[in-house]
Formats: structure tokens, C-alpha cells, sequence
């Protein structure tokens, strides 16, 4: 028989699932088929009448293309729906955007130009709306892109009227609880953008700044009676980093519980907390000091100092919150540029005073300095203090400073009239704190970070000076200046902007946004003027799930889950949980799921100065969404993830070990008819029924580890699966038996059977991670049927039929003996005694344990270790179970059709070349024929 004759009775593997997917060209192909078969709708209607699960999607800002940290956010979500999905849950997933706010606003004004000052506030705001409508298109666009399913025809933007409306009446609901007030404090004040910030709006950056000692001449003396002071100069030293605020100065603060020492040098008397005292006489380089006598803090109470440069006495006060950690133990304390400063002012009785504006410059009334910067002043308030002898020691230190995290410039705090909302009154922290302890925290440290943020915040300042947001829906009296913010005042502008959007506020008189027939509470009259700050955009974000949870038929409130990354803990996790238990008394969530930011493979944060950015439209471009994806599921999203060109790079090489495991079992079930040719698993060989049983092991641990979030898991388990379990171990030893065999036989039937059955449970369980590739898979394994099927309208497969431990148990030894096989079969090689492992004889010598363990699987050695003959020896006094592979050079003649060496090649004088057992599958098959 002729060698092409041969090669063509053989079972070759046959597809059209190609080796190379081609992802950059076939993605986009695949997304316009799922978009033309309606894909989101039917996944939603399959659904329809499960159990409802939604993750509600935390608004990226539309200001720019995606980035990375967008990418590995938005893909994470989808794992969570896709998985949630094909557990069998309905879990539809409405995508949103968070539209206000400075950046926009910034932009638009960069654009506008000169033609700004031309234009209406309407028509500015109108500008904004484009601006983020654009930006809107694009990353929904980008989105797609990365095979995220979801609403994308009808998601959520915080700027539709609707929504704005609801934001108003969130606001609404705590003016009518009272919790909203406002006064004048201290608050983070961007002096480039012009506005307040919340604290999640700054991020602590490096800065270099004075470091002083600054003495106060004591007047009146202290508590401590000794002779010394009649004859030098007494002084209080405090330390600051800030010395712009001193002009602002009012009080000295200390510590009831520290001791304070009386400080001798050679020229001056120094007050200072005694654990200080070594430290910075060292810091200050005065080498001779002598302590005269100490005193408690709580004594120093109403004793005087003055002001180093201004005509004014400023008292020594108490307060906690001072520390020993730096500086000497007595705070400069300024009530209108600090939190603690406020606090204490409002406890002395202090003026809350401010001498800077809002684009951080003195006023007139701060002599020498008005009109200066207060960055720039610094160093000439240190020339001052130096001629009037007060400057003590002046060095520079580099530290931690908030900065704004828009435009990246230093912050001030400065206190100016803003909105609160009060976070003591009707137990709003309390509450909040007691529903964090009631949520589901992955990891679950996040339940004390956030705790402990919520602990320690101040009340919410949630009034901004800008444009473009949603105006505070307050009034105040023309005649008499009283503010009109009632629930029913705000909720009536809440309908007005729903029909016409907050432009409303702007474009209409003050007598058309109020109630008619309202009046001024305190003089009776009815003439206001309207409130001009925006809410705070994380209050816009933070009503999100009152605006999208409340008003569809798919969605319900609260949410199961929320997932963002790390710094939400800071904002939109903490402005939700509040507005949430403010509005409607409890967490607006069940569980909170968070992950790390992107970094280089070094470690920075990617920037575009350090030309460390990978844009996932690059990677995209470049290597296809799938390998983006894998790269997500592969890290522990938890902690930051990095990213570099070898980390994608093995990426890639992880994709194509899973793609031609799924190509190898498709070509090997060309012929397989499920309906028609499936063997039943007590028909099906022992072999076959591990690799089911190994099959129903991983799809039991990957499901579960699907339902904890923890996908790297999900990943590891499924590569290991394809590559060592599939392409390494069951399908090597598979293809001897899927290629000789008669088609039609037991032996390949069974082993097709358990192929279609591995890759039907593989493809749904790479569905939610490779959407793309699994749905190509299930295309090609479903040929034949509707062609408008699709992976992900499926549940997650039960294999339990298949469950069989004893078959693991069983077999698992043998693969251990194999890898110490395969390692001198490799040796043999190396010292060319064989060619092919085809070539070699093994002899396997083995204790009385190995030996009957080994002797059950007789039948099966040489296909096990893929060599063509396998002898076993029992040799006396060996330890039972000691094992020793030897490998010789196999005896017979090389059949032709299978490539196995035997002695009965040429047996049937039919076949002179082929061997008894191809023999006998070659009749097999030609009776097959006759029967068909």
C-alpha cells in the first residue's frame, strides 16, 4: 500500500478554527455580529426569570480617551457580570458617566478662549455638555472595544435632566432631615482653579517647604515663679511648615497632659514641651541650655503671648490634638486655615479669620504682605521675623502636601462661607459606621480603611465655585439676606430642572424657580436672589444609585456590588454610603470590591512626562482585547497591577497554549455528532473517564473561585488545565488512539466524547475572560446548529455526572511515574539511543508495590508513556515501592500507519508494512462503510 494510501486512513485532525486568531481584525467582526443578533437583549431575556444580581457601575469621567486604570476597571466589572451571568443569575449591567465638574469646565474655558467673556453662563454650560457628550461617544466606543457587554444604548449620564433632577432632590432630602447648613471654615481651596475641594479631591504629592522656630514674647508672665525671668526676654516657640499663615495667627495651643519646660540659653528664656526640648535646641544649634523648671500644660491655660509683628495678644489655649512627634509641643493655631485651628477657635471663642482670597493673596488688611502671594510670601515673612528676632532657626523640608488633584498645584486650607452637610447631626456617622460593619469587603481591610476615614472626616463641604455642575438650589432674601433652602423650595427646582435641566437655574428669574406665594421666613418679603455654587461632583456621583437603581425594571436598590479602584475608598465608595444612609437610611451596596492602580514594571505610577503610558488602544491595536483581558485575569487585581511589553508578551503566549488546546479538540471532532456518537461514561475507557473527572475537579474550583472575585485563580486554574493537564498530558497520550483507531470505534468515540464534553465545559468557563475566542470556540462546536447562538446566552456546564475521585485517585500516581519517564526517555535522546520516544522500550523495574500497581495498567504502559513496548521486573530485595526506568531501543520493525515498532509488522500479507493492530482498525472501518 502506497505511504499517501496510509496517511489518508488515518483519523488527521480537521478545522477551520484557525491557529492564528488575528484578534486586532476578527474582534471588531465579532462585536458588529453580536451587536446585528441583539447579544446584550438576549443574554438578558435567557436570563429574565433568575435571581437578580447587579453591580452598579461607578461613572468614569468623560474627559479623554480610556487609560489603562480604565480598561483593567471596566474588565473586571465584566468578569464579575459575565461570571455572575452563567451562574445563572439575571445580572444586567447599565453603564454610566460622571459629566460635571472643574476638569470639563477647565477645558471648555481653554477652548472658549477670549469668547468666553462673551458668553451667557448658559451658553458655557452649554459648551461643557458637548464637551463631555463627546468624550461620552468615545470611551462607550473604546468600552465596546474590550468586549464589555452591557446597556450601552441607554446608560446613565450625571448630566441628563433626570438625573440632575435627582441629584436636587437627594440634596433635598438632607435639608429636610437637617443636615445641611452653611457657615464659614476652613476648607482645601484650590487657588488655580478657584474652588473648594473635598479631600478626595486632593492627592499628597512631594513639596519643599520653611520649616521655622518662631518665638512669641510672653507677656504677663507663667505660672512658674523663678528669678531668671526679671532679667531676659521670655518666649513661646512654636514650629510651622506654613509660615504664610502666621499673619492669621490667634492662639498657641498645648497639650493639658504634656510638661512644658522653662528653656535657659544664653540670651532668652524658651517655652517648649519637655520631650522636645533636646531635639530642637539640637535642630536650632544652640550648644548651651540649662532646663530652669517645668510646668503642666493645663496651667499654662489663658497666659498671653504676642503676635511677633502684629498689635495683638495671642493666648495659650488647650487642645489634644497636639503631638511630640515634631516640633516643640505648642501649635500656632490660625481657626481660619486649619481644621484643628477651627475647632479650637470655635471652642475659645476665636474670630474665624482669613486674610487671603480666593486666588491665595493677602488683603489689604495684612500690612507688608497685601497683594502678595502667600507661596510667594513665604520667604519675606521669614525676612521680617529675622529683624524683629523672633525667627528662632530656619532650615527647608521636603514633605507630604495636599495638592489639587486637577491641575497639580499646591492647595490651601482657607476658611470662606461654604455649604455642609453636618455629619453628626442625626447620627449620620454613626449610622454610616454601623452599616460599613454590615457590608462584604473584598479585600477586607477595605471595612477599616473606610471606617476609619468616615471616623475622622470632617462634616462634608459640598458647595463648589464653578459653573458647570448642578447649582445648590438655595436662596437668599433680597432685603434681609436670610437663605431660603427648604425641602419643598429645592424639590420644586428639582421638577423644573427634570423637564429642562439645571440650565434652568441659570436661564430663568429668581421669581420663576420658587414656589409662588413664598416668603422670607424672617421680614415677609418675596424677593430673592439665587445661590450661585455647584454641588459637590462627588455628591453628583454619590446619588448615582438613587438616580439609576431606583428607576429601571432591571435594576433594584441597593446594589450586590460595587468595584472600583483603591481611592474610592476616599470618594465615591464614601460619598454613596452617605448619601445613601442620609436618604434612604442604609448602605446603597451588599459588597465592595476594590483593586490597585496601574503601574510600570518598576513600580511608577504611568505617566505621560515619564514615558512610561500603555494605552490600551495600543495593546488593542497591537495584540486584540483578549490578551488585555488575560493580562487582568492573570494579576491579583487586589494589589497595583504592572504592566510592561514582556508581561504582555507572556500574555500572548498564555493565549495561543489555550487557543490550539481548543483547535487540537476540534480537529479531533470533525466526525462527532454529540446526538449521534456520544458513548456513555460507564461505556467510555478509564482514561477518558479521569480526564472527565479532572475536568469536573477544575470546573468546580474555577466556578468557586468565580464566585469570590478571585479571577487570577479562575486563570491559573485554566491555563494549568490546557497546558499541563490537556496539551502535556491526556491529548499527547490521545493521539495515537484519536488517529488509528477506527472512526467509528469505542476507543475513538469514547475519546471524542470526552472532548466535546472538556471543551464544552473549557469554552463556557473562558466565556466571561476571552468572550471573543470562546464564542468562536462554541461556533465551531455547535456547527451546524443556528448560527445566532452564542456562549454567553449559556450557563456554566455541570459536570457532576462526571464526578468520579476514584478515577483521580487511581490514575494520578501513574502521571507522577510518567514525568520521571519522560525525564530518561529526554536523556535517551540527548544521547542519541533513540530518535522519537516512538523508538524506545521501557523496562521498568519496579518494588511489589509499583509492580501490581503498574501491572493493572498493563494494557495501557506504551500508550501511557507513548513508546512502543513497556516490560515490567520484579527483581528480589528491592523496597516495595522503589521505581527505576531504563530505556532501550524498541525491537520489531516500524509500522507505517501508526509509527509503533512490533513484531507482527506485515503479519496480514494484505498490509506488508502496517502492523496486526492498524490491521484490525482498518477492517473495522471498512465493515463501517458497508454499514453506512
Amino acid at each position: 500500500m502506497m505511504a499517501m494510501d496510509v496517511k489518508q486512513t488515518l483519523n488527521l485532525p480537521k478545522t477551520d478554527f484557525s491557529m492564528k486568531a488575528n484578534l486586532p481584525q476578527n474582534e471588531p467582526k465579532m462585536l458588529a455580529h453580536w451587536e446585528k443578533i441583539g447579544l446584550y437583549q438576549r443574554i438578558l431575556e435567557a436570563h429574565r426569570h433568575q435571581p437578580r444580581f447587579v453591580l452598579h457601575d461607578g461613572p468614569p469621567y468623560a474627559n479623554g480617551n480610556i487609560h489603562l486604570g480604565h480598561a483593567l476597571n471596566k474588565i473586571l466589572k465584566d468578569l464579575v457580570v459575565k461570571c455572575r451571568t452563567m451562574a445563572g443569575l439575571y445580572a444586567p449591567y447599565v453603564p454610566g458617566w460622571d459629566c460635571h465638574g472643574l476638569p470639563i469646565e477647565i477645558k471648555v474655558d481653554q477652548e472658549l478662549g477670549k469668547k468666553k467673556a462673551s458668553m451667557t453662563q448658559v451658553q458655557i454650560r452649554q459648551a461643557c455638555r458637548a464637551y463631555a457628550e463627546k468624550y461620552v461617544r468615545i470611551q462607550k466606543e473604546e468600552f465596546k472595544r474590550l468586549g464589555i457587554f452591557g446597556d450601552w444604548d441607554q446608560p446613565y449620564v450625571t448630566m441628563s435632566y433626570r438625573y440632575e433632577a435627582d441629584i436636587t432632590r437627594a440634596l433635598a432630602e438632607f435639608v429636610g432631615c437637617g443636615n445641611v447648613y452653611r457657615g464659614l471654615k476652613p476648607v482645601l481651596w484650590c487657588v488655580h482653579c478657584l474652588t473648594a475641594l473635598a479631600e478626595a479631591e486632593v492627592e499628597y504629592e512631594n513639596h519643599e517647604s520653611p520649616s521655622i522656630y518662631v518665638k512669641f514674647p510672653i507677656t504677663g508672665g507663667l505660672p512658674v515663679p523663678l528669678p531668671a525671668l526679671e532679667e531676659k526676654p521670655l518666649f513661646a516657640v512654636i514650629w510651622t511648615t506654613t509660615p504664610w499663615t502666621l499673619p492669621a495667627n490667634l492662639a498657641i495651643a498645648v497639650h493639658p497632659d504634656f510638661e512644658y519646660s522653662l528653656v535657659e540659653t544664653n540670651e532668652e528664656l524658651l517655652l517648649l514641651a519637655a520631650e522636645r526640648v533636646e531635639a530642637v535646641m539640637k535642630e536650632c544649634g544652640i550648644e548651651s541650655w540649662d532646663v530652669l523648671n517645668s510646668v503642666k500644660g493645663s496651667a499654662l491655660q489663658g497666659y498671653r503671648t504676642r503676635h511677633p509683628w502684629i498689635d495683638r495678644d495671642s493666648p495659650l489655649i488647650l487642645a489634644e490634638y497636639v503631638t511630640l512627634d515634631q516640633g516643640t509641643g505648642l501649635v500656632h493655631t490660625a481657626p481660619g486655615h486649619g481644621q484643628e485651628d477651627y475647632l479650637s477657635g470655635v471652642k475659645y471663642g476665636l474670630d474665624i479669620y482669613n486674610p487671603v482670597d480666593k486666588e491665595g493673596r493677602f488683603t489689604d488688611d495684612i500690612e507688608f504682605f497685601h497683594g502678595q502671594s502667600v507661596f510667594d510670601a513665604n520667604s519675606k515673612i521669614i525676612e521680617l521675623l529675622k529683624k524683629r528676632g523672633v525667627l528662632l532657626h530656619s532650615a527647608r523640608l521636603t514633605h507630604s502636601y495636599p495638592h489639587c488633584w486637577r491641575c497639580h498645584n499646591p492647595v490651601i486650607f482657607r476658611a470662606t462661607p461654604q455649604w455642609f452637610i453636618a455629619m453628626e447631626t442625626n447620627t449620620l456617622r454613626s449610622r454610616a459606621l454601623h452599616e460599613v460593619s454590615k457590608i462584604k469587603w473584598i479585600p477586607e481591610w477595605g471595612e477599616e480603611r473606610i471606617a476609619s476615614m468616615i471616623s475622622n472626616r470632617p462634616d462634608w463641604c459640598i458647595s463648589r465655585q464653578r459653573i458647570w455642575g448642578v447649582p445648590i438650589a438655595a436662596f437668599y432674601c433680597s432685603a434681609c439676606n436670610e437663605i431660603l433652602a427648604t425641602k419643598e423650595t429645592i424639590l420644586y427646582v428639582a421638577d423644573i430642572f427634570e423637564s429642562e435641566g439645571a440650565d434652568a437655574w441659570y436661564a430663568r428669574s429668581e421669581a420663576e424657580l420658587i414656589p409662588p406665594g413664598t416668603r422670607c421666613g424672617r421680614c415677609g418679603k418675596t424677593e430673592f436672589r439665587k445661590e450661585f455654587d455647584i454641588l459637590d461632583v462627588w455628591f453628583d456621583s454619590g446619588s448615582s444609585h438613587l438616580a439609576v437603581l431606583t428607576d429601571s425594571d432591571n435594576l433594584r436598590w441597593p446594589a450586590d456590588m460595587y468595584l472600583e479602584g483603591n481611592d474610592q475608598y476616599r470618594g465615591w465608595f464614601q460619598s454613596s454610603l452617605l448619601i445613601g444612609v442620609g436618604v434612604r437610611g442604609s448602605a446603597p451596596y451588599r459588597s465592595v470590591v476594590t483593586h490597585g492602580m496601574t503601574l510600570d514594571v518598576e513600580g511608577r505610577a504611568m505617566s505621560k512626562s515619564q514615558g512610561n503610558v500603555i494605552p490600551p488602544q495600543d495593546i488593542i491595536k497591537e495584540s486584540g482585547a483578549e490578551i488585555l483581558r488575560l493580562w487582568v485575569c492573570s494579576i491579583d487585581y487586589r494589589e497595583d497591577a504592572r504592566l510592561s511589553l514582556e508581561i504582555l508578551s507572556r500574555s500572548r503566549d498564555a493565549y495561543r497554549k489555550i487557543r490550539n488546546t481548543a483547535r487540537f479538540i476540534l480537529g479531533n471532532l470533525y466526525d462527532f455528532n454529540p446526538e449521534k456518537h456520544r458513548v456513555d461514561p460507564d461505556s467510555m475507557l478509564e482514561l477518558d473517564r479521569w480526564a472527565l473527572a479532572k475536568t469536573f475537579e477544575v470546573s468546580e474550583r474555577a466556578k468557586a473561585a468565580y464566585e469570590s472575585c478571585q479571577f487570577h485563580i479562575v486563570y491559573h486554574l485554566l491555563h494549568q488545565f490546557c497546558v499541563s493537564d490537556l496539551s502535556s498530558l491526556y491529548l499527547d497520550i490521545l493521539k495515537d488512539r484519536l488517529y488509528t483507531s477506527a472512526k467509528g470505534s469505542r476507543a475513538r468515540r469514547s475519546a471524542q466524547t470526552a472532548l466535546f464534553e472538556i471543551l464544552d465545559c473549557l469554552c463556557r468557563l473562558l466565556a466571561p475572560i476571552l468572550p471573543f475566542t470562546a464564542d468562536e470556540i462554541w461556533q465551531h462546536l455547535q456547527a451546524g446548529k443556528a448560527q445566532d447562538q452564542s456562549v454567553h446566552t449559556q450557563l456554566f456546564r455541570d459536570m457532576s455526572d462526571f464526578s468520579n475521585n476514584n478515577a483521580l485517585v487511581q490514575w494520578e500516581p501513574l502521571f507522577g511515574l510518567r514525568e520521571e519517564v519522560s525525564k530518561k526517555l529526554e536523556e535517551a535522546r540527548q544521547a542519541k539511543l533513540i530518535g522519537t520516544s516512538l523508538e524506545a522500550q521501557l523496562v521498568l523495574v519496579c518494588g511489589k508495590n509499583r509492580f501490581d500497581y503498574l501491572k493493572s495498567f498493563s494494557s495501557d504502559l506504551r500508550y501511557i508513556f507513548i513508546v512502543s513496548q513497556v516490560a515490567l521486573e520484579e527483581p528480589a530485595g528491592v523496597e516495595p515501592d522503589y521505581f527505576e526506568a531504563r530505556v532501550l531501543n524498541a525491537a520489531g520493525e516500524k509500522c507505517e500507519r501508526c509509527w509503533n515498532y512490533t513484531s507482527d509488522v506485515g503479519a496480514d500479507k494484505r498490509y506488508p508494512s502496517i502492523c496486526s493492530r492498524c490491521v484490525a482498525a482498518l477492517d473495522e472501518q471498512e465493515r463501517e462503510g458497508k454499514s453506512e
